[in-house]
């Protein structure tokens, strides 16, 4: 045997067991062959079998290994590494991984993708949807509630709290509906296609807040006063975390409790002294209790030996003397009920924390434990609803608008940003659908949590601009017939709450992605702040060899596709969509790899290189989006009318995928590493290109026109066909817009001449006349044509009804009449 033929099988095997991630034994029993081989055809001698065993046995006898490798590197790591604090332990125990872990081990398991069951509404709840939350919506008008109140109008309020919609999350043993978290996902989506005020004032209590921290950590006392009140609306809640002095940054809350000796209630009792100032709070002008998150002390150590115990959840009443609520916050022209409250010196008993004197000091891990839930239901099920409700009118808009003697949705550049809105519209759905099913299946997923809240919410955003941008003066002239505006105007709203969003991509989703969901840094982190260092040895041991085996095998998998090797990729189907597993797959490897020379590299500089770990972390996030589509389209039969939609929102991830991975190796703070990166993952340049024109204009259309796709698009959202709802009026005129469409061609070919679809009402008047249509038809185009400028026009207003203070008004008008009337006599005077 030739030696080159020797040394050709001895790369082959490395690869093919690296990249089929084989384990260290077996990769010691291949080399072992291949070394007897070797020396039988007198290729290995005594000094290369030398060389093999002083590097395969402390390798393969972990006795060894670890005294000759491990505890050097654990003691250097221990050394280099700061020692985590409680609260960065707790936040990175909160919460659950999910299938995010799986796009960050390089090789998905699809199969396990496809087998979470598809999530679905039980028939309590799908009659819930179609009756109660179909009726506020019809209750609930937004300018009313927008311009003239400032809040929902009184029946609304108690029209939520009589069916119960602040009680979805709690169990029915307390009066709640206990909802799935699909099931309050369908109803937010429904509620926000209506009205922002209306989904975030249902949102809040059935998110982060009292009902919530009680059902998990309250004591039996607590749960049984609070809970049937909360669901039967008698009790308002809210939850008050933000400060001015900590708004992202939660943990550094400056409110604070004392831990001493008060009289409540007639009675000396061991409590606490609050003091607060809390900004940004839904409900808490209207709230009847207060939860509170504030750092406790003891300094008289009257309930232990630990002076300072941490952040401390309670539960407060508002009536308490002392405690300033109801002032407003105007956030944005949404003027849902968001406010201030403050509190110095109120004294409270101890048994007002949420769990009882336990839970002092354990607020900060119930709160990143709910947060990693509720952040994933409540802002992205609003955005999604949002812009499916968006798609559906802006599609029809497109239709029934014309200009330059055709619908504006033929003309180009609209298509391409109608095709953003409706592969978002589709994406987004998938993602929420995903999201809420995993918490249904027992998850807490903190990482998909983030992923979800930033890119919905920004997503949201994106569309909302090209909706307005489509609309045009329709869109910018607020009215009780302006379904854009109040959205429009509150985007940054969704942005900014929950964690605001550059700090969720720069620092969070990366932040956690990469120690959570990585197989093997959390588990080398943990063993290095292990005080038993013989325990702490064997675990480093472990996850550092088996670190150094992923990596290997993510290079060679990594530098494999790059050069075409993801196309033998195997995929669970083999149609339109098999390029799209094969792809994710590829970027899961890169992914992996770019995070292990990322941490390798800049060490523990990674975390202050926010815009190194925001790239990393929008490859993870499009990975998940894309998934999260690919999974939708399975679970919903594979339409194939629903590919354009698919295809789009698949490219539109990929292409950004891959176009983060290339700014990482771009920027990279050391350059010559950027570019060595560079070249293992994509050596030739991006390949993926953005969705085309004409996918663009496959997904314009379909807005355009009612079909089962457009139909599955909006699903679950409102669209009653009364004049009180422009939802439902746009989607009237569309379908009359279509069957008089083919009136005026049929009638344009009969009589000769070209019709336009403007003036409906005339154009029928005569043709009845010359007997070219029949009464209905003519009935028809009338009808057409009343809808029509319904829909196209835009609300005007007598100056008065603009105005907020009339008195003020009109004595502004006099003075400045009376202003004009003295410049024209100094004029005429002048003239004279």
């Amino acid at each position: 045997m030739e030696f080159s033929i020797w040394l050709a099988i001895s790369i082959a095997a490395t690869f093919y067991l690296a990249y089929h991630r084989t384990s260290l034994g077996v990769f010691t029993t291949v080399y072992t062959a291949l070394m007897l081989l070797g020396t039988f055809f007198d290729f290995t001698g005594l000094f290369s079998w030398i060389i093999f065993l002083l590097i395969a046995l402390p390798l393969n006898v972990s006795s060894l290994r670890q005294q000759l490798i491990s505890e050097k590197l654990l003691r250097a790591f221990q050394k280099i590494m700061p020692q985590m604090s409680s609260t960065e332990r707790e936040a990175l125990n909160a919460g659950t991984t999910w299938f995010e872990a799986e796009l960050f081990k390089g090789d998905p398991n699809w199969d396990k993708l496809h087998k979470y069951p598809q999530p679905r509404l039980s028939k309590e709840e799908q009659d819930f949807l179609n009756g109660p939350v179909e009726e506020v919506c019809r209750l609930c008008d937004d300018w009313q509630t927008t311009h003239e109140l400032a809040d929902l109008s009184p029946e609304v309020w108690q029209y939520l709290k009589d069916n119960k919609f602040f009680a979805m999350i709690i169990k029915k043993q307390y009066g709640g509906l206990e909802f799935s978290a699909y099931a309050q996902s369908r109803v937010l989506q429904k509620l926000s296609g209506c009205s922002i005020v209306l989904a975030s004032t249902v949102g809040v209590p059935n998110s982060l807040g009292p009902g919530e921290l009680l059902q998990h950590y309250g004591t039996k006392e607590q749960q049984d006063h609070y809970l049937p009140r909360l669901a039967t609306g008698e009790e308002i809640p809210c939850f008050a975390l933000t400060s001015p002095e900590a708004g992202s940054d939660a943990g550094a809350i400056p409110d604070f409790g004392v831990v001493c000796k008060g009289e409540y209630d007639g009675e000396e009792v061991i409590g606490m002294r609050l003091t607060w100032d809390k900004r940004y709070i839904t409900l808490a002008p209207v709230a009847t209790i207060l939860g509170l998150a504030f750092k406790l002390y003891d300094p008289e150590n009257l309930i232990g030996k630990e002076t300072d115990l941490g952040i401390t959840c309670a539960l407060i009443p508002t009536d308490i003397d002392g405690i300033k609520i109801g002032r407003r916050h105007f956030p944005l022209n949404v003027p849902f009920q968001n406010g201030p409250t403050q509190g110095e010196d109120i004294f409270v008993p101890l048994d007002f924390i949420i769990g009882g004197k336990e839970m002092a000091g354990q607020g900060w891990r119930m709160l990143v434990e709910c947060l990693s839930v509720g952040r994933a239901i409540t802002l992205p099920s609003n955005a999604a609803g949002g812009v499916k409700s968006m798609a559906l009118a802006t599609g029809a808009y497109s239709r029934i608008r014309r200009q330059f003697k055709l619908p504006i949705g033929k003309l180009e550049g609209v298509e391409e940003a109608l095709a953003r809105i409706g592969g978002n519209a589709y994406l987004m759905d998938a993602v929420t659908t995903m999201s809420t099913g995993s918490i249904d299946l027992g998850e807490k997923p903190s990482v998909v949590s983030a992923i979800c809240k930033y890119h919905l919410t920004e997503k949201m955003r994106s569309c909302i601009s090209d909706a307005m941008d489509i609309h045009g003066g329709k869109g910018i002239c607020l009215g009780p017939n302006n379904y854009l505006g109040r959205g429009y105007q509150g985007a940054p709203i969704a942005i900014t709450v929950e964690g605001a969003n550059i700090l969720t991509r720069n620092m969070i989703i990366y932040g956690q992605g990469a120690i959570r969901c990585h197989p093997y840094v959390y588990a080398e982190l943990e063993a290095a702040n292990n005080d038993d260092f013989t325990e702490a040895l064997h675990d480093f041991d472990e996850a550092l060899f088996g670190h150094i085996g992923f990596t290997i095998s993510n290079l060679v998998r990594s530098i494999s596709f790059s050069f075409g090797g993801w196309r033998l990729i195997g995929t669970p189907f083999k149609d339109s969509t098999m390029k799209y597993y094969k792809h994710i797959t590829r970027f899961s490897s890169n992914l992996a790899l770019l995070s292990d020379l990322s941490m390798a590299s800049l060490g523990g500089d990674l975390k202050r290189k926010e815009r190194v770990s925001a790239r990393l972390g929008d490859m993870l996030s499009y990975l998940y989006l894309a998934a999260a589509t690919l999974k939708r389209f399975q679970d919903e039969g594979r339409q194939q009318e629903d590919l354009p939609l698919l295809h789009w929102a698949m490219r539109d991830s990929l292409f950004k995928c891959q176009q983060a991975m290339i700014d990482v190796c771009d920027n990279f703070p050391n350059a010559m590493l950027g570019k060595a990166f560079k070249l293992l993952v994509i050596p030739f340049g991006a390949s993926l290109k953005k969705p085309s024109d004409i996918l663009d204009h496959q997904v314009a259309q379909l807005l355009q026109a009612p079909s089962a796709a457009r139909t599955r698009l909006g699903a679950g959202q409102y669209l009653g066909e009364d004049k009180e709802n422009p939802f439902g009026l746009l989607e009237l005129t569309l379908k009359h817009m279509i069957v008089s469409e083919k009136i005026i061609a049929d009638l344009s070919k009969a009589s000769g001449k070209h019709y336009r679809m403007i003036n409906l009402d005339q154009v029928a008047e005569q043709a009845l006349e010359n007997q070219l249509i029949n009464k209905d038809e003519a009935e028809h185009l009338i009808a057409t044509e009343a809808l029509r400028k319904s829909v196209i026009n835009v609300d005007d207003f007598d100056p008065m009804d603009l105005v907020i203070d009339k008195e003020a008004h009109i004595a502004n008008e006099k003075a400045r009449l009376k202003s004009s009337n003295l410049k024209n006599s100094k004029a005429d005077h002048k003239a004279a």
